[in-house]
């Protein structure tokens, strides 16, 4: 006898965006526990954590007002104390942390700033890009990615020009979505076109 797990094609991406989220958690806590044990270079780790926190926060977006992380995990009894540490409370890879760090203590608070600043700008530019590529094209997903986008940048006044063209463009698109009911969405030519031009100018 066959078991429908779900009803339809919303029911069916739901659950999808839930086992991805849950393999994200896994894979977070695996990945945690091999660089604290020195299985995994610095630069292997910072590069699968940034993939992995910006797919997290991409599902987090996505799954906003279906479900929290809290209710996530008890309800599934994940037990990945490091993990909920990487994704929910830092936000950024242990290396960024300790770059940060180590820049604090041996160069200028304003420095130390800068450098934590662009770690999150990068990291929110990351997280709007692979929302785009999973095709999360609402105006309610799209629009909270590129306002901490824009904050993010707003926070480089030191190393961002105010013209920067970069800033420049992610207001442009704010203006749009603004404009834009709550549940309308982008086609999927914007879609292409709006993250993906900025790159140049972010990286």
């Amino acid at each position: 006898m066959e078991v429908k797990l779900w009803n339809d094609k919303r029911e069916r991406e739901l659950l999808e965006s839930l086992a991805d989220l849950y393999a994200i958690i896994k894979a977070t806590e695996k990945l945690e526990r091999a660089y604290v044990r020195d299985l995994v270079s610095a630069a292997d780790y910072e590069a699968d954590c940034l993939k992995l926190i910006s797919q997290f926060n991409s599902l987090s977006s996505s799954l906003a007002g279906v479900v929290t992380i809290p209710r996530f995990v008890q309800a599934y009894r994940l037990d990945c104390p490091a993990a909920l540490n990487r994704l929910v409370q830092s936000g950024v890879p242990a290396t960024v942390e300790l770059r940060a760090a180590t820049a604090s203590s041996s160069a200028p608070a304003s420095t130390a700033a800068s450098a934590s600043a662009i770690a999150q700008c990068v990291q929110s530019f990351i997280t709007a890009m692979d929302a785009v590529k999973l095709n999360m094209l609402a105006n309610d997903q799209v629009r909270p990615l590129l306002h901490d986008l824009s904050t993010s940048m707003g926070k480089l006044g030191t190393v961002l020009p105010p013209d920067f063209e970069g800033k420049v463009k992610v207001n442009e698109w704010l203006a749009k979505l603004h404009k834009m009911g709550a549940g309308d969405e982008l086609t999927e030519q914007q879609g292409q076109y709006c993250v993906p031009l900025l790159c140049p100018f972010i990286w």
